[in-house]
């Protein structure tokens, strides 16, 4: 087993440099390409609506219907009471600037960060068009002058052109790009209704734009054909089966990969790829089999989980079958797993996150996206890494790479779904946690290393080989899964004076390590040890990196320094 990175052999000059890992020429998207061709038909879009522009304020202005508008303004003027002006107040609203603005950056971070795929390209489409329409829109007011309808403004007017309806066209741009992508993504009975609601957005929009006496109708008209012409072009690139921004071909992984292995360098041993299906999509796959190839590894077998077995016995079976590398792609549970099976066989393991928690993979330092995290794992070197032993009534001993506890935190990993998981992330952990906030504070009995035992209260227990969890909190400060050693940390805030002293030791970064004595160490206390008997004086919830277990009124942790052999990026630990 190679325990180092060789040197790439020196190349000819002139040689190509080789792609970054998990990338290739192959996979290209044309999105250079895509990017001109937008420009060129926003500049067409742009002279062609102030082109029309220029003619209902020049030889066309008495013509009808044009000579009609002043006639329809006054009409919306004389119609005017109070319900109708607070309804035209609202939609008018729904496309303001700060409205149109706010509603797509939360719409594009829902694409991008909701499981269980972000959906990048939809995402793209409507930021793409709702920006592609606003820059049209200034092009166009600065070329075409028009003065506002003769009657009583509503709205403070900008000082910009009434020619094109700016809220007309921005909500255009947005609600029915919504609209588009509901269609063209979204099965069931309610799909249509909820697309039929959102293109009716922009039309009220210009409605109460009318009746407020900011826009004459041509500029309302003008702004639905703008945003409608912005959506048109930008889905043309990205939408589109054949889209400008071209999807490679769909053997071009096979391509890539094919490449990468004719490419001169030493043969690598066996890897075996563990995927849990259920958080790894085809295509994950295809980049973590570029990656592997890219790196020497031509002989590569992936193998998927299954409900009854989680990647603890794929790995065994890859062991035995002489794999010199195992590479585990899902959530903690996985990594757990197949950590299990890899203690003590010094065969080497590389983290790939796909979860919720991905609390081992954010610990080591590698990046959360799968090829990214496969590539800087064998860009790097093996390091001997510390697991950690549990077992009790109703557990069996098994290995944990990251954290088990008892108490509130394995309580909230019970009662959070898989469908909160899979829509919301991690954060559904934080909601569940809300609720289980009032449960029963519990009494323990905690033996370090043999000596006496130490009696608590507590609301939660954790027994962790890492300190840090999302968002960047060191719930257990100073846990490192390198230092032969585990930390426990009992957790007893009373009121919230103590969840405010607790949160301020958490925020600190470092603790102050309590030591094996009788005393009672205020909300928070933590230890380290080797060995920990911990026994409940009533059967408590409890979780294995984040896995709920049995309830139980035993836990017995133990270390096993060095137990596992994980690649890690230079310079991580």
């Amino acid at each position: 087993m190679e325990t180092s990175t060789p040197a790439r052999a020196t190349e000819p000059p002139g040689t190509p440099a080789p792609p970054r890992l998990g990338h290739s020429p192959a996979l290209s998207s044309g999105a250079g390409r895509a990017v001109a061709r937008i420009a060129a038909f926003a500049v067409c879009q742009a002279a062609m609506i102030a082109g029309l522009g220029l003619l209902i304020t020049g030889p066309a202005r008495n013509l009808w219907p044009l000579s009609a508008e002043d006639a329809l303004n006054d009409a919306f003027e004389r119609v005017r009471n109070d319900a109708l002006t607070t309804a035209s107040a609202i939609a008018s609203g729904a496309g303001d600037t700060h409205t149109v603005v706010g509603v797509t950056v939360l719409c594009c971070l829902a694409l991008l960060l909701v499981p269980p795929l972000p959906r990048w390209r939809a995402a793209l489409f409507l930021a793409l068009a709702v920006w592609l329409q606003s820059l049209v829109f200034l092009l166009i007011t600065e070329a075409v002058d028009r003065t506002r309808p003769d009657v009583e403004r509503l709205d403070a007017s900008p000082p910009t052109s009434s020619y094109t309806s700016g809220h007309t066209g921005a909500a255009t741009a947005l609600y029915a790009g919504l609209a588009v992508l509901v269609l063209s993504r979204v099965r069931g009975r309610w799909g249509r209704p909820v697309a039929v609601l959102l293109l009716l957005i922009p039309l009220l929009v210009g409605l109460a734009r009318l009746y407020r006496g900011m826009h004459h109708p041509s500029d309302v008209v003008a702004g639905l054909l703008n945003g409608g012409l912005s959506l048109f072009v930008v889905g043309r690139a990205v939408l589109a089966d054949d889209a400008w921004a071209a999807r490679p071909p769909a053997d071009a992984v096979d391509i890539a990969v094919a490449a990468a292995e004719r490419r001169p360098g030493p043969s690598r041993e066996p890897a075996v790829v563990i995927v849990n299906p259920t958080v790894t999509d085809t295509a994950t796959r295809d980049r973590l089999r570029l990656v592997l190839a890219q790196r020497g590894h031509t002989d590569v077998t992936f193998l998927e989980t299954t409900e009854r077995d989680s990647g603890g016995g794929q790995a065994a079976d890859a062991v035995r079958g002489g794999a010199g590398l195992i590479v585990a792609c899902g959530g903690d549970g996985t990594i757990r797993a197949v950590a299990d099976a890899l203690a003590g066989t010094g065969v080497t393991l590389a983290v790939v996150p796909c979860g919720t928690g991905n609390l081992l993979a954010r610990n080591l330092g590698l990046p959360l996206d799968p090829a990214d995290a496969l590539a800087a794992a064998l860009t790097g070197e093996p390091r001997a890494l510390d697991l950690g032993t549990i077992s009790g009534d109703g557990i069996a001993r098994t290995h944990f790479t990251a954290m088990s506890g008892a108490g509130l935190d394995a309580a909230v990993m019970g009662s959070t779904s898989d469908r909160a998981k899979s829509a919301l992330g991690w954060p559904a952990y934080v909601l569940a946690g809300l609720g289980e906030l009032r449960g029963p504070r519990m009494r323990l009995a905690v033996a370090l290393d043999g000596a006496p035992a130490l009696h608590r209260t507590a609301r939660m227990v954790l027994i962790a080989n890492i300190g840090t969890v999302q968002g960047g909190t060191a719930l257990v400060p100073g846990a490192r899964p390198d230092d032969g050693l585990l930390d426990l940390a009992l957790f007893d805030p009373r009121g919230a004076g103590g969840w405010l002293r607790a949160a301020v030791v958490l925020l600190r970064g470092s603790r102050p390590t309590s030591t094996a004595t009788g005393a009672h160490g205020g909300p928070v206390e933590f230890f380290t040890f080797r060995r920990a008997e911990l026994t409940f004086t009533r059967p408590q919830p409890r979780e294995v990196d984040g896995d709920p277990v049995a309830p139980g009124r035993r836990v017995t942790a133990e270390v096993r320094p060095g137990a596992l052999t994980v690649l890690l990026p230079a310079g991580e630990k």
